[in-house]
């Protein structure tokens, strides 16, 4: 067993103290874990280095080794979007602490009290064939078969399943207070792109505004400084492309786009997908023949306080136009000020 623990890590002081710190920030949610929910807990950090990859390590030691948790898993049959709908059910079940884990393809493992809608909503939608895990316990009391039911039970409810609730799962002392239904990253996340009609008398608006200065780039230590709680994800947002084909001018665009977004919004991230499939490099929709006039190009914002998404789309929109050339001018590695 000694030849097979890995140590190396220890080897260095930076990643002695790294360990250290770990450890730390363990015990200190050891002693909280049995008065409160876990996902409750990690929701109300402010924690940097409480990456995905070390909640994950928390997760067993905390849940099934330190208190028992029963857990039921899945790779999702169907992709899950009506969260509140499950949220408001599983506030019902007064009988046992429930703590659900997804492995989220982009954010990495995400963590809730799923009779939370507030934590519930971190999670976005759930995606077809991504693993979902279910804990099931009673904070530190023994747990007996009625946590296995239940974590089964709530796994089946996440997949559509119709499930019958036994009366005990209702009754007891976990309870979770009810909070405000959370805004959808305020009130600027756009609709669903509209009808491509309706985009030719916005468009003429969008060109003045690339012309116009935008307030000055927040540095990346006072964006920071400001952001606190779980990351999230928008849903994704379609584009349609109005130009004849999306060719380089239009990729273009598109990367100069996004890194003023960047810029404004250091803590934020944007990801493109085309026809379902995430895309890593959008020079790789320059080919002639495969994004026509009419695609949907769709993107989504991930970070802990998003904005201006809407202007985002709309100039995304404008860079899918005829009219691309406005966010060509100037030097070519030069920063637009859009946001």
């Amino acid at each position: 067993m000694a030849d097979n623990v890995n140590l190396e890590v220890l080897s260095t002081r930076s990643g002695f103290n790294t360990a250290v710190r770990h450890i730390k920030k363990t015990i200190d949610l050891a002693s909280q874990a049995g008065a409160g929910n876990l996902g409750d807990i990690v929701h109300q950090m402010e924690d940097e280095e409480m990456t995905s990859a070390r909640v994950g390590l928390l997760l067993r030691m905390l849940l099934v080794d330190k208190m028992g948790y029963k857990t039921a898993s899945a790779n999702l049959a169907a992709a899950v979007d009506d969260l509140d709908k499950l949220s408001s059910e599983f506030q019902k079940w007064n009988g046992v602490d429930l703590v659900a884990a997804y492995y989220h393809p982009e954010l990495g493992l995400l963590i809730a009290n799923p009779k939370s809608a507030e934590d519930l909503s971190g999670f976005g939608e759930l995606r077809k064939r991504e693993l979902l895990v279910v804990y099931a316990g009673l904070q530190g009391r023994e747990t007996d078969d009625s946590c296995q039911k239940a974590a089964e039970l709530a796994l089946g409810l996440f997949e559509g399943a119709k499930v019958t609730v036994p009366a005990s799962l209702t009754k007891g002392k976990f309870i979770t207070k009810k909070t405000a239904k959370p805004k959808k990253a305020a009130e600027n996340i756009p609709a669903k792109t509209e009808a491509v009609s309706q985009k030719a008398k916005t468009e003429k608006n969008e060109k003045s505004d690339v012309k116009g200065s935008a307030p000055a780039v927040k540095t990346a230590a006072v964006q920071a400084a400001a952001v606190s709680g779980p990351v999230k994800m928008t849903p994704r947002y379609a584009v349609v492309v109005q130009n004849e084909l999306f060719h380089n001018g239009n990729v273009e665009a598109w990367k100069r786009i996004i890194a003023s977004y960047k810029a404004k919004h250091p803590n934020l991230e944007v990801y493109i997908y085309y026809e379902g499939e995430r895309i890593l490099d959008i020079n790789s929709l320059f080919k002639w023949g495969k994004v026509k006039h009419g695609s949907a190009i769709e993107f989504a914002v991930a970070g802990n306080e998003i904005h201006d998404v809407a202007k985002l789309q709309r100039y995304l929109a404008q860079g899918a136009s005829h009219m691309f050339e406005a966010f060509l001018r100037g030097p070519v590695n030069a920063v637009l000020k859009l946001f």
